[in-house]
């Protein structure tokens, strides 16, 4: 098993609180802390086209603090008896430094704060953190700038029906990787399923072929039972207590950020396929659809078998 932690440090998205959390999965898994810091911006401001000597001050000014921010950073993370280790990157493509990284370290997590995602960045899919969830064969921890409660409760987001070519084992991994950081909290896991009614269906079916109706309360009930056996049987396999089963109607990127807020959630475990860009932009992915609602940490397990 490997024993290193990759954490993304990047300056514009809180690194303190980033670090922090990798210093915490560092000690609680027994691991070394490799600190990939990327920052294409002051090589982008000291290449300007337009050589302007504002923008070069700017730069060098900017190179200062944050070498100041990483030997805070970095003497944080050896006071903490952690064994660490800084590369820098200032590629201006991101999710390709990391995935070379992870390629060299094959992290047990690869560590990154996220941001809120503007509509143009969701509609071209130009975002580090989307590229990332689509193919990083590497569980990917995204850290949100909220504080981790104390038990805290660790939501995993699994679809026993397997849909989306979902393939089966990535709920159990779901199910074991919440698991494995309840028990290193004293958290809680809860486990939900989401799936969606037939009542916007059945009342556009009425509309187009009045006056035939169909049975909506019937067949909601059916696919109801559908879903509730499915959870319960990856329940048992998983050995997961019925207290902890959730099944909620609805979208699962709309009722998983509500969910995980009701329940003062700390992390919220989900899966993520290996997919290209076309595909993900025609059929969407939970993880990158739900990323920006979920107030917490999300931890997204890899669909890549072993």
């Amino acid at each position: 098993m490997s024993r290193n932690i990759l954490c993304v440090v990047e300056f514009d998205r809180y690194p303190e609180i980033v670090v922090e959390r990798a210093i915490w999965l560092a000690k609680s898994r027994d691991c070394n802390l490799h600190l990939l810091v990327c920052d294409p911006v002051t090589d982008f401001l000291g290449d300007s086209y337009v050589y302007l000597l504002e923008s070069q001050d700017i730069a060098d000014s900017l190179r200062v603090y944050q070498e100041e921010v990483l030997e805070t950073l970095a003497a944080k993370v050896e006071q903490a008896g952690v064994r660490v280790e800084i590369n820098r990157s200032r590629e201006r493509n991101v999710s390709d430094v990391i995935r070379r990284e992870a390629a060299a370290r094959q992290p047990l997590f690869v560590v990154k704060g996220t941001h809120y995602h503007t509509p143009s960045e969701r509609a071209s899919l130009d975002s580090a953190d989307w590229d990332l969830i689509r193919d990083l064969d590497y569980a990917l921890w995204f850290v949100k700038p909220v504080a981790w409660q104390d038990a805290a409760v660790i939501v995993a987001a699994v679809d026993p029906v397997n849909a989306h070519d979902k393939p089966a084992y990535l709920d159990h991994r779901i199910i074991d990787m919440a698991r494995m950081i309840a028990q290193q909290c004293n958290g809680e896991v809860k486990v939900l399923h989401t799936y969606q009614r037939l009542a916007e269906i059945g009342q556009r079916a009425t509309w187009a072929f009045k006056p035939v109706k169909l049975p909506i309360d019937e067949l909601d009930k059916k696919i109801r039972e559908e879903h509730q056996k499915a959870l319960q049987v990856l329940a048992k396999k998983s050995n997961v207590p019925d207290k902890a089963l959730h099944l909620l109607p609805g979208r699962a990127y709309e009722v998983l950020p509500a969910f995980a807020l009701e329940q003062n959630a700390s992390l919220v475990v989900m899966g993520a396929l290996a997919r290209s860009k076309l595909k993900l932009r025609i059929i969407g992915s939970t993880a990158a659809r739900a990323l920006d609602h979920i107030h917490c940490d999300v931890l997204v397990a890899h669909g890549k078998q072993d």
